[in-house]
C-alpha cells in the first residue's frame, strides 16, 4: 500500500469519525430533550445534568418550559440554579 492510499485512508477514516461523532451527539441532544420531562426522577436530574453543559438560546427555552412543569421542589432548584447561570453565561 502506497504512502498516498494510507494517507487517503487515514483522511477518510477521520472525516467519517467526525461525521459519526456528530450523529450520536444529535441523538444526545435529542434523548435529553426527551428525558427532561421523563416520569424519573433520576432521568430528569441526568437530562439536567447534560444540558448544563449545553449553553445556548434553545437551552434557555427549554429549562424554562422545564421549570414550569416540573412539580419536584429538588428538581425545580437545580433547574432554577442552571437557568440562573445559563442566562449570565449567555447574557
Amino acid at each position: 500500500m502506497s504512502a498516498t492510499s494510507r494517507t487517503g485512508l487515514g483522511a477518510a477514516g477521520f472525516i467519517g469519525g467526525v461525521a459519526l461523532g456528530l450523529v450520536v451527539w444529535g441523538m444526545q441532544v435529542q434523548r435529553s430533550r426527551r428525558e427532561l420531562f421523563s416520569r424519573s426522577m433520576v432521568r430528569r436530574l441526568a437530562a439536567l445534568g447534560y444540558l448544563a453543559g449545553q449553553p445556548s438560546a434553545e437551552t434557555r427555552r427549554l429549562l424554562a418550559d422545564y421549570l414550569n412543569w416540573e412539580t419536584q421542589p429538588i428538581l425545580r432548584r437545580r433547574g432554577q440554579i442552571l437557568l440562573r447561570r445559563m442566562e449570565a453565561y449567555l447574557d
